[in-house]
């Protein structure tokens, strides 16, 4: 592999100009979850898919429902819909997911981490990877695509509790427990986690990005050792591969932890939740990568005058360095459409 992104997105696309230094006003504009219920053509999908893994593992449904935010809204990039509990049921452990509650995987143990099947991966994710491939075919060429993955302590947190937790108890008992145990999962889910985005780049993804949406729960050296250090390894692994395919990371709730998470990990851009101070933001960490954030989704949902003026402060305080506009963490199925469209007008004109 060569490091050049395999897909034809052209050079000057607003969101790799602004993850190869240079600031765009205004900014790029994607959301996270952007394909989701919020959509009626997604919902009709969704109803003819069976099971959400169902959906997934379909490269012509997944692809169909990446397209329809680009076809409605003209975001600067589209986000391959999956899920990142797709690693973990390639590496053989029973995923499902319950309508209404979510996904449920059978807990795992040291002897389950020990038993884990790494020699199928390639093949049991061979779906998703023709879906990129579909979609980069199919994507208008100034739209950038994106691959992502779970980091690997938050799939890690799934794995243990076999569901989401609120605080991530029953994770941090493990770790704390039995570490060299949690330790063999981490390195585990590095080696399949930078293997799967690898393999979508080769598929035509353009840029890369790492969820840690459980960051927040994991506090001074339990964050290095087991979010930001994992994602590092990534990261590297990536980078010595395909050094032209920039990475975006997402620890939300990691707070004041991001500038440590950015000096660390050296990701091209960092995913900001909606608590991050936009003040903090610009001082601190825009001076040593892109942000992408932060809208509060409730304020979406709200729209109006409210919406109006939360993305022109976002504008304002992050929008004269580098900048994606985004929310600061995915679009709730309850947004009104048209108060989407109103988002993506303002962010146009530059507030």
């Amino acid at each position: 592999m060569d490091g050049k992104p395999r897909g034809s997105v052209r050079a000057d696309n607003r969101l790799m100009r602004v993850l190869a230094g240079t600031p765009v006003a205004p900014p790029p504009l994607w959301l996270m979850r952007q394909a989701g219920r919020y959509l009626p053509e997604y919902r009709a999908v969704r109803a003819e898919a069976g099971s959400f893994l169902d959906l997934c593992f379909s490269p012509a449904k997944a692809a169909e429902v990446t397209l329809q935010p680009i076809r409605r809204f003209g975001f600067d990039a589209a986000i391959l819909f999956s899920d990142i509990l797709v690693v973990p049921h390639a590496l053989g452990r029973t995923v499902r997911f319950v309508e209404g509650e979510g996904p449920r995987l059978e807990p795992i143990d040291a002897a389950g981490i020990e038993a884990l099947d790494e020699e199928g991966i390639a093949t049991r994710l061979a779906p998703v990877y023709e879906t990129v491939a579909r979609l980069r075919q199919d994507l208008p060429r100034e739209t950038a695509l994106i691959g992502f993955c779970g980091a690997p302590f938050t799939v890690a947190t799934y794995m243990v509790a076999g569901k989401g937790s609120p605080d991530q108890a029953p994770t941090r008992l493990f770790a704390a427990r039995d570490p060299a145990a949690f330790d063999r999962l981490i390195d585990r889910l590095v080696t399949a986690s930078a293997d799967y985005l690898l393999r979508q780049v080769a598929a035509g993804a353009d840029v890369l990005m790492i969820f840690d949406s459980w960051a927040g729960a994991l506090g001074g050296d339990d964050f290095l050792r087991w979010s930001a250090e994992p994602i590092a390894r990534i990261v590297e692994t990536v980078r010595a591969a395909a050094p032209g395919v920039p990475v975006i990371g997402f620890p939300k709730g990691a707070g004041l932890g991001l500038e440590t998470f950015l000096r660390r990990t050296g990701v091209d851009a960092v995913g900001l939740d909606w608590t991050v101070p936009l003040e903090f933001a610009r001082d601190r960490l825009q001076p040593l990568a892109a942000l992408q954030g932060n809208l509060d989704p409730m304020v979406l949902v709200v729209g109006g005058a409210t919406l109006d003026r939360a993305v022109d402060r976002i504008l304002e305080t992050l929008g004269s360095g580098r900048l994606i506009f985004n929310l600061g963490h995915g679009i709730v199925p309850e947004t009104p459409i048209a108060h989407v469209e109103r988002l993506v007008e303002r962010v146009r004109r530059g507030g």
